[in-house]
């Protein structure tokens, strides 16, 4: 008999739906680097169009993404890009702004809710008559949804304010939007709205998406050109890639709408651990779908030693410290699996403190 496995350490551990393994089956594709996949520019249109920008185009991950668009925005090396020290570019992304784009970070800090103070960004901005000492300022990059801050989404409103600051002293703006359709569930508000300030954005398909493979970067018809030379640059051009992209096509058709329910199930979830004893769950900062969860109030009990417990009952979530561990709801996770796990909790608890 098949383990059962309800696994939440990411939403980028969802498998391929059928609809999607016959899409792919089915996908009409030709030579992407050449320009003629029609399946690849089906899915760079209709992102594009969703997300209110000229133009879109596919790249293997949600990293390339990023770092092509800091690239092309700061396209002189020692550039300074202004952006959160939370972010995931800062943490997570090797680094590559500054190893391979010569583009200097200048972080700011970033608040529990994942915004940054409007005055620290504006005071993080280089003065140009100091250009013979300081790098100059290109960009503001801002996270939406903010996966370190637990998925807190960023305003319609705070979004536009940076938006305007950066027009102000004549830079860009990019908007990491790994989750950006959670945020835009989670506030209610349409993405294209959602990003109407944003030069460009990287959008993943293969998070809450549940798409197997990719993301999209979207903005101007120049910026876009700009941004295909540079993914080939990276080794990011692809021959057939249709047929990745007709799985991302059925992911964006299909699963956003579920995007309400994850949530939904997330809010669940995060109210029942938070009345588990020896678990504490900030449940009002648990705007979209990943929950924070630290373990306290037994010194007996730890992360590793709970998250072991659970994993013997096929139940997975992602270590982040020794008194803490992230919990992620994706499209294949059901209210069933939610309230299984929570009967499971208890007992696992009180095993991990008798360890």
């Amino acid at each position: 008999m098949v383990k059962r496995v309800i696994d939440m350490r990411s939403d980028t551990v969802t498998k391929p739906t059928e609809a999607m393994r016959i899409a792919m089956s089915n996908a009409e594709v030709d030579d992407d680097v050449l320009g003629h996949d029609p399946t690849a520019l089906r899915l760079e249109t209709e992102m594009a169009q969703i997300m209110g920008k000229e133009a879109g185009l596919f790249v293997p991950s949600g990293t390339m993404g990023n770092l092509i668009s800091v690239l092309v925005h700061c396209d002189v090396r020692g550039s300074e890009v202004i952006l959160g020290d939370n972010s995931h570019i800062h943490i997570y992304e090797n680094g590559g702004i500054s190893t391979i784009g010569g583009v200097h970070p200048r972080t700011v800090k970033n608040n529990k809710d994942g915004t940054m103070d409007l005055d620290l960004i504006e005071s993080a901005i280089r003065d140009p008559k100091g250009a013979l000492v300081y790098p100059t300022t290109r960009l503001i990059c801002i996270e939406n949804s903010h996966g370190n801050s637990g998925g807190r989404c960023l305003s319609v409103e705070y979004t536009d304010q940076v938006g305007e600051l950066a027009k102000k002293h004549g830079l860009k703006l990019h908007i990491d939007g790994a989750r950006i359709f959670n945020a835009a569930t989670a506030l209610d508000v349409s993405v294209d709205r959602l990003v109407q300030a944003a030069d460009s954005v990287s959008v993943c398909l293969s998070k809450g998406l549940g798409a197997p493979v990719g993301s999209v970067i979207v903005g101007s018809k120049s910026f876009i050109a700009k941004a295909k030379i540079m993914r080939k640059t990276l080794g990011g051009g692809m021959r057939q890639v249709g047929i990745l992209c007709a799985a991302a096509l059925v992911a964006v058709q299909e699963n956003v709408a579920k995007l309400k329910d994850d949530h939904k199930n997330a809010k669940l979830l995060a109210d029942g651990l938070n009345r588990i004893a020896g678990l504490k769950v900030d449940v009002s900062a648990v705007d979209s779908n990943i929950i924070f969860v630290d373990v306290c109030g037994n010194s007996n009990i730890t992360a590793p030693k709970l998250c072991k417990r659970l994993e013997e009952n096929g139940i997975l979530f992602m270590l982040e410290n020794t008194f803490r561990f992230r919990v992620v709801i994706h499209h294949q996770i059901t209210r069933r699996d939610v309230e299984y796990t929570l009967s499971c909790l208890p007992k696992a608890v009180t095993e991990a403190s008798s360890e």
